[in-house]
């Protein structure tokens, strides 16, 4: 019986039997891009920009400081404005540039 307990506790270390979870793998790449790691950053926006499942629910921040877009640029892009707003602000915070990788998530998007 004790062979079995330390062979599960360390299945569920490697993670062997872990049910696999969206949600939880967005909240971990939330944690990092919070932590400044630059291709978190990245990662977080483009799957915010792309609607990947729970991305906008992790990703979403309230007010951003510093980012104001104007209308011209909020249509041309086919998202929500809180949405343009958090990609921005996880841009910033990952130390890319948001007005080149903005305009390379809308191409993207509208090419696949």
């Amino acid at each position: 019986m004790a062979s079995h307990d330390v062979s599960s506790i360390i299945s569920q270390a490697l993670g062997h039997g872990v049910t696999r979870s969206k949600r939880r793998a967005m909240q971990w790449l939330h944690k990092a891009a919070e932590n400044g790691l630059a291709s978190a950053c990245w990662q977080l926006a483009r799957s915010m920009y792309g609607d990947h499942p729970y991305a906008r629910e992790v990703g979403r921040v309230g007010e951003a400081l510093g980012v104001a877009s104007s209308a011209l640029d909020i249509e041309s892009h086919d998202v929500p404005p809180y949405v343009l707003t958090s990609v921005v602000h996880w841009l910033r915070k990952g130390g890319h540039n948001p007005i080149d990788n903005l305009e390379l998530l809308r191409r993207t998007a509208e090419g696949g």
